[in-house]
């Protein structure tokens, strides 16, 4: 599933990049939705967007090698009958890969999806933020709703 996000994610945002001058888009679902080519230079929500880029750079690339490499664990210690966990951390997987690429490759984050309502607008995402938020959304329900023995801790 990892793959297959990373691929989607890439496809879209190469298309977004090849078709959209930064700034251009155009309505899908007028009033609610429309495709609009931005770069988000920090990160969720353009946090840290105002620190040096070199800096700002370096440490998105080293959180996001450092996050891949705790989900990479997490995953292999996921028992085979915890599914719904499993593929939640699949989905971040390739929604974090899929962000790093665009860190390493261009400096910034290719975001696209627009979605507002009047003057309301969430701030733009893509493919790799809607994995990475439904994965995480998959193991916290799954997490939440999972029955302990008492005394041990639950697994992700």
């Amino acid at each position: 599933m990892s793959g297959v996000i990373l691929v989607l994610d890439q496809a879209t945002k190469s298309w977004v990049l090849a078709n959209l001058p930064l700034g251009g888009g155009f309505a899908v679902i007028p009033g609610f939705f429309d495709i609009t080519h931005v770069h988000n230079p920090g990160g969720a929500f353009g946090f840290l967007s105002s620190m040096g880029a070199e800096a700002r750079s370096l440490l998105f690339v080293a959180v996001a090698l450092a996050a891949i490499a705790l989900i990479v664990v997490f995953y292999w210690q996921t028992p085979a009958s915890e599914r719904v966990t499993a593929f939640g951390l699949a989905l971040v997987f390739g929604g974090a890969v899929g962000n790093l690429v665009d860190r390493v490759r261009l400096g910034v984050v290719v975001d696209f999806l627009d979605v507002y309502a009047g003057d309301l607008h969430w701030p733009a995402f893509n493919v790799a933020d809607s994995a990475i938020t439904i994965g995480v959304g998959l193991v916290a329900v799954r997490m939440l709703l999972q029955k302990d023995t008492p005394g041990e801790c639950p697994k992700p």
